[in-house]
C-alpha cells in the first residue's frame, strides 16, 4: 500500500479505534488532538523525523507505550499514522487553502458548533517539540493569526481571556477563525523553515594509511598524500 495514499473512512475508524482502546496509553492522543499534532510539525519552522515525534503519539511519559498484539499489528497501525501525515503534508503542498481541521462537532442550544480545543492541544504539542523556532511568527507582523492556537491550546491563558473560549459560541469562532489562518501561517514558514539535515556520503571507499597511495606512486598512502593530510 502506497503511504501517499489519504486513509479510507475504514482506516481512519481502524486508527481511531486503536488510539482509543485500552491497548493504547492513557495520554495516548485522540485523531483530532493527533491531526492538530501533526499539522504543526508538517507546517511548523523546521522538519522533525518519525522517529521523534512518533513518541508524542502516545503520551509524554517514557512508560507510554502502546501494545500491539504483534509486529504486524504494529506495523499496520503506525503505517496508518504515517498516512495521516502524508495526507496533511500533501494538501499543504498542492493546496493549503483547502486544509480543513480536523474540528469535532456538537449542539448547542439548537446550533451545530465545532469544538476546535482538542485539536488545538495536538498543535501546541507539536510546537512543543520545538518550542524555541516557533518565537519568530509570535514576534512577526502575523504573529496574531496564532491567538485561536494560544487560546485554545495552551496550558495556562490570561483570566480575562478565559471568557473567549468557554463559551461554546466564541469558541466556535475562534476554531472558525484558525482554520481560515492555517494557509496564512504556512506561508509563513515555507521561506523560513529549516532543510532537514543531510548526511554526507563518501562516493569512493576511504583509503587505508597502509593502502598504495591512490596517486599512483608505488608507495604507502601513510608516507604519500596521506602524510600530507596529517601535517
Amino acid at each position: 500500500m502506497q503511504l501517499d495514499q489519504p486513509l479510507s473512512e475504514k482506516e481512519f475508524d481502524e486508527l481511531d479505534a486503536f488510539l482509543l482502546s485500552d491497548r493504547s496509553p492513557e495520554d495516548a492522543m485522540t485523531m483530532d488532538m493527533l491531526h492538530g499534532y501533526l499539522t504543526a510539525i508538517a507546517i511548523g519552522p523546521e522538519p522533525i523525523m518519525p522517529a521523534e515525534w512518533l513518541k508524542g503519539v502516545w503520551g509524554k511519559e517514557a512508560t507510554d507505550v502502546p501494545k500491539f498484539k504483534h509486529e504486524k499489528e504494529e506495523e499496520r497501525i503506525l503505517q496508518l499514522i504515517m498516512r495521516f501525515m502524508n495526507e496533511v503534508l500533501v494538501t499543504f503542498e498542492v493546496a493549503p487553502k483547502e486544509f480543513e481541521p480536523l474540528f469535532v462537532e456538537h449542539e448547542h442550544e439548537g446550533q451545530t458548533l465545532i469544538d476546535a480545543e482538542a485539536w488545538c492541544w495536538g498543535f501546541w504539542e507539536g510546537m512543543e517539540l520545538r518550542p524555541g523556532s516557533w518565537d519568530e511568527i509570535w514576534d512577526s507582523e502575523v504573529g496574531e493569526l496564532m491567538k485561536p492556537i494560544y487560546l485554545l491550546g495552551a496550558d495556562e491563558i490570561e483570566e480575562a481571556e478565559l471568557a473567549l473560549v468557554e463559551d461554546p459560541v466564541k469558541a466556535h469562532k475562534l476554531g472558525q477563525e484558525l482554520e481560515a489562518n492555517l494557509p496564512a501561517i504556512y506561508k509563513f514558514w515555507v521561506p523560513r523553515r529549516k532543510p532537514a539535515v543531510t548526511t554526507l556520503v563518501r562516493e569512493e571507499p576511504k583509503v587505508g594509511r597502509n593502502d598504495d597511495c591512490p596517486c599512483g606512486s608505488g608507495k604507502k598512502y601513510k608516507k604519500c598524500h596521506g602524510a600530507d593530510s596529517a601535517e
